[in-house]
């Protein structure tokens, strides 16, 4: 891996090693929160930053799922969300009259996950879970509504700082670092 790209991070906040350990844990209960369903629900990722850590999840689950994905667009190249998200990809599945698990790759303000919540329940969805890989509760400005009998998953509370890695990025780059690491400031400020 360029060395560089890792001298861009200011500290690891997550290692590979936790976030395998936590990707399993969260996986093993939505498993069980599910095990009873008599039609497995449909597995929704936020593209782009959610691949990774969907892909680790869905792997970990323990019944069969069909994947989509949706894409939401709020921040473009910058590290603030615009607070207005738009659509710009949507569904192939059929997802009514299904539940929807959400794979989100972190909750920040909530503009996003709400946009793309009431995008599900306008395409007839019974309910919709959300998964997040990180919550910053600290950054909210909206409050999340889920649908139905729908429930928040969370792999581990972010702190008000700008992360990358594993999937998540700034201007498209450090997607591919294996952990989450706060990017120094003076790279994006």
């Amino acid at each position: 891996m360029n060395t560089t790209m890792h001298s861009h991070i200011e500290t690891i906040l997550w290692s590979e090693d936790q976030i395998s350990r936590r990707v399993s844990e969260l996986a093993a209960e939505v498993s069980a929160d599910f095990a009873g369903c008599s039609r497995a629900p449909i597995v929704v990722g936020v593209a782009t930053g959610a691949f990774l850590f969907l892909a680790d999840f869905v792997r970990k689950i323990d019944f069969s799922v069909s994947v989509d994905f949706v894409r939401a667009e709020s921040y473009g190249s910058g590290t603030e969300s615009n607070g207005a998200p738009t659509i710009s990809l949507d569904l192939k599945v059929d997802i009514n009259a299904r539940h929807v698990i959400l794979v989100e790759d972190i909750v920040d303000t909530g503009h996003t996950l709400s946009r793309v919540i009431k995008h599900l329940k306008s395409k007839g969805a019974s309910s919709v879970s959300v998964c997040t890989f990180l919550d910053k509760p600290a950054r909210r400005k909206v409050n999340v509504q889920l649908v139905g009998e729908g429930k928040f998953y969370r792999g581990f509370e972010c702190p008000d700082c700008f992360v990358v890695g594993y999937g998540m990025d700034f201007a498209e780059q450090y997607r591919n670092l294996p952990y989450i690491g706060v990017l120094k400031p003076e790279l994006y400020e």
